[in-house]
């Protein structure tokens, strides 16, 4: 599975949305994107990478592909 799968992966599993619904998806946008259901994302890309988010970068997550932009600091590339 690529890096963009697992993202993407990461998304539809927390959120329980379609992948192509993930393209200019922003915090809030959907009711499951809240500050609980922004945690449980968080959890979810971490695991998928293997990596632990600075709380900078888990506040600064407000889109999907902000989220993408934030990976590339730990060396996650799609």
């Amino acid at each position: 599975m690529s890096n963009l799968e697992k993202y993407i992966e990461a998304f539809t599993t927390t959120f329980d949305i379609k992948p192509e619904q993930t393209s200019g998806l922003k915090y809030q946008d959907i009711e499951a994107w809240d500050s609980v259901g922004h945690m449980g994302l968080v959890a979810a890309i971490e695991d998928a990478f293997e990596i632990m988010l600075d709380a900078d970068d888990i506040v600064d997550l407000s889109s999907f592909e902000k989220g993408q932009e934030i990976l590339k600091k730990y060396n996650v590339e799609m």
